[in-house]
């Protein structure tokens, strides 16, 4: 399954890298994610509830952040493992600044899935993808919102 996309926010490019960066607003905008515990540099263990249409499951796994060029790209690469199946993600992210107070968020990559959700469709999956994609990005600029320096 390929995603990708772009989103603009309300913050310059060092800003949106620092935010980005930090694992506990990491946990805070991602939809399922219940816990993120650092492991060792850039390296993360997951823990995470998702429901795909009539599937639901627990899964537990590894984020590491690679491929770091601050303030402007990134790598995420994710390994999620539980009982319904297994997902391996890698995701290149690029910050682009618009101006001193915008920037931008443009992501692509690919999800590998396999078990009982890679059988559930892959119609179905992209739009459980867009609608998680869209919470982490409605999540994400309340959080800047939340906590924009005056």
């Amino acid at each position: 399954m390929i995603v990708e996309g772009t989103h603009e926010f309300n913050v310059s490019a060092t800003e949106l890298w620092t935010i980005l960066m930090d694992p506990e607003v990491l946990a805070k905008i991602t939809p399922g994610v219940s816990k993120l515990e650092l492991l060792g540099e850039d390296l993360y263990k997951t823990v995470s509830e998702i429901k795909i249409g009539p599937v639901k499951g627990a899964f537990k796994g590894k984020l590491e952040v690679i491929d770091k060029n601050e303030p402007s790209s990134f790598t995420i690469q994710m390994e999620q493992l539980s009982k319904i199946g297994n997902a391996h993600a890698k995701v290149e992210m690029n910050i682009l600044s618009l101006d001193e107070n915008r920037s931008s968020l443009e992501f692509a990559g690919k999800a590998n899935l396999s078990g009982l959700i890679a059988r559930t469709g892959q119609r179905v999956l992209s739009g459980v993808a867009n609608v998680i994609i869209k919470e982490v990005f409605s999540s994400l600029e309340a959080h800047i919102i939340e906590n924009k320096i005056a």
